[in-house]
């Protein structure tokens, strides 16, 4: 099977040296349109598009064929070189529009101002092996874990004995400190319990002492 006739487009938007945004899209998209639009398939914004939406890749049969912008400038890169400017030659100029071929293992990139949006063939079918393998890999290791992990905890874990021994440390320290802050306040005497006849005594009123008529608190 040819493997481009597998291949979909890669799409990266770079503002100055930050990824911005990404779009992937596959072999069952003949063309891949452009606007500023959130609702267009790729919303591009900050470039000069002629009309809107801007048909900006078609796939051929030999991978894709990208029309570029009239304000950008348009650079190449093969098998992950620096980019340079791509030859008038293998531009094709047709009503008013250019466009180049999008070879496998190239990157394109647009420029415009601060701007910078590369172009690059997805292939799925070779991404889907490896994101499988890394799904199984995760998989294992995490039911590795929930295996083994509380049966490490049994073997290796503190002893019963040995906790308990650390929880009465603990309550025998608790109550030294509440002891030593009780007598720092002088509280540490029990106060002693009435006994039946205090219980039944009759609270003291105090001396009764005559008031004159006249007298008034003011």
């Amino acid at each position: 099977m040819n493997r481009q006739a597998t291949a979909g487009l890669f799409c990266e938007l770079y503002w100055g040296e930050s990824l911005a945004e990404a779009w992937s899209f596959g072999p069952e998209q003949p063309q891949v349109l452009a606007a500023p639009d959130e609702k267009a398939p790729l919303p591009l914004y900050g470039f000069t598009l002629p009309q809107e939406p801007f048909l900006l890749a078609e796939r051929t049969e030999r991978g894709y064929r990208v029309f570029v912008p009239p304000n950008v400038k348009l650079e190449r890169s093969t098998r992950g070189d620096a980019f340079h400017g791509v030859p008038e030659s293998q531009l094709e100029r047709r009503e008013g529009r250019v466009s180049v071929e999008l070879p496998e293992g190239s990157t394109l990139r647009l420029t415009e101002g601060e701007l910078h949006l590369t172009l690059q063939h997805s292939v799925a079918k070779d991404r889907e092996k490896p994101s499988r393998l890394k799904l199984l890999v995760r998989v294992a290791v995490g039911s590795a874990l929930f295996l083994f992990l509380p049966l490490g905890f049994l073997l290796g874990g503190p002893d019963p004995d040995q906790l308990q021994k650390i929880n009465s440390r603990g309550l025998e320290a608790a109550k030294e400190k509440e002891l030593a802050r009780r007598k720092a306040l002088g509280v540490d005497t029990p106060l002693r319990p009435l006994s039946d006849a205090e219980k039944k005594q009759k609270p003291d009123g105090g001396t009764p002492a005559p008031v004159p008529g006249g007298f008034s608190v003011q």
